[in-house]
């Protein structure tokens, strides 16, 4: 009888550099808790007139939907930053697994259902809805490999695919960084090549930041990934 063994990566020892030579981590966390601090007091009020995106036609919902994202969102974000930090990671498996369940279902899942239902009435055109709904999409399968290659414990695996779960969660603060870049270019532009119509420029600002802001994360991420080592097992596969 031929038995069949199936190769499943070690689980992250605590071996490594230790916290403080990871100088990645405090500013990470400093840009994170400066977004959530400035992004979230107009929907922890509960008033749909301090929305920052205005209300589609027929979706008399929209800010409650938005507002749920935005809180689910927040809780991602905020776990995220503690299931990448390696030294957290290695120091305290079991946390970190009770985080990660967290981050997966009471961060990304909601708030990617969130996303995508209000992604596809977004107020600023087809363009932005497209990119948002693919967004959010994505945003789910990507955090849905890494759940379930934890499950297999195929560790390797899941840091890979939970790599590219974080940063889809945190693309939102490159979009507020490549928006008003938009904004400023094609301003100019606004009489002549928009018409002079203030809504054509905003549908244009909105899917150049929503397409721009996907694309760049998910180049920059897979490059990263592309440049680590493949851990090999060990039999040498």
């Amino acid at each position: 009888m031929t038995v069949r063994l199936e190769h499943r990566d070690p689980p992250e020892t605590t071996k490594g550099k230790p916290w403080w030579r990871r100088p990645w981590v405090a500013p990470l966390a400093v840009v994170v808790v400066v977004f959530l601090v400035f992004s979230l007091p107009p929907y922890l009020a509960m008033d749909p007139a301090r929305s920052r995106i205005p209300q589609p036609p027929g979706f008399t919902s929209h800010y409650w939907f938005l507002t749920a994202h935005v809180l689910f969102g927040a809780i991602a974000m905020a776990g995220a930053l503690l299931q990448i930090w390696p030294w957290f990671r290695a120091k305290y498996p079991v946390a970190h697994r009770r985080i990660g369940r967290i981050y997966v279902f009471a961060g990304v899942l909601p708030a990617g259902l969130m996303a995508v239902t209000i992604g596809a009435f977004s107020p600023f055109g087809p363009t932005t809805r497209v990119a948002n709904v693919l967004t959010g999409a994505l945003w789910l399968a990507c955090t849905f490999a890494g759940w379930r290659a934890a499950r297999r414990r195929r560790f390797g695996d899941h840091r890979r695919w939970m790599i590219r779960s974080f940063a889809l969660t945190n693309l939102i603060i490159l979009s507020r960084v490549i928006g008003p870049i938009a904004m400023v270019t094609l301003e100019p532009h606004v009489p002549t090549v928009f018409g002079g119509s203030g809504l054509a420029y905003l549908q244009a600002v909105s899917g150049i930041t929503a397409w721009l802001s996907l694309t760049l994360v998910l180049i920059v991420t897979q490059w990263y990934l592309d440049r680590r080592p493949v851990k090999k097992s060990a039999n040498g596969r």
